[in-house]
């Protein structure tokens, strides 16, 4: 497995040419998106606000949504899996949902793919770096590229 780490913007959304999907863990009351899930509604034309404003995805706790990016970025499908309120997402419940995607991922055979994490409050860059290794990086094999800060590249394996 490789992994890379690259800051969200439009800029590192649209470079993603080798990966098949990407994978947003969604907080129930992150609203608007923020980071890389706001930069992806962007290139979406709304399409993801739509989703949540009409309640068929919310980002409650283990809630699931795909759906095609339709060519507006190079992945061909987005996978949107729900954590809960931001606040009351625990260290154990973040890396049963990483492990969770890492094997919803898997199963969809999305080889190469790029996740990104809503802003936690609760939990460092040194804390999610190791909720990434346990809970997803030892599930997914394959090539993954995460929407973090440098910071948080600094300690993920590469």
């Amino acid at each position: 497995m490789s992994l890379t780490v690259v800051e969200p913007s439009l800029a590192s959304l649209d470079s993603l040419e080798r990966a098949e999907a990407v994978c947003l863990l969604v907080a129930e009351d992150e609203r608007p998106l923020r980071g890389a899930a706001g930069y992806l509604d962007w290139r979406l034309c709304g399409a993801l606000s739509r989703v949540l404003l009409d309640s068929f995805f919310s980002g409650r706790p283990d809630e699931r949504l795909l759906m095609p990016t339709g060519g507006k970025v190079p992945a061909q499908r987005l996978f949107a899996v729900g954590l809960g309120p931001s606040r009351s997402v625990t260290a154990l419940g973040l890396e049963h949902a990483l492990k969770a995607t890492a094997e919803m991922l898997m199963k969809a055979q999305a080889k190469t793919v790029a996740i990104a994490l809503p802003h936690l409050p609760q939990f460092g860059e040194e804390t999610v770096a190791t909720l990434i290794k346990r809970g997803f990086v030892g599930a997914y094999h394959g090539e993954v590229t995460v929407f973090g800060s440098k910071a948080l590249g600094a300690k993920l394996p590469s």
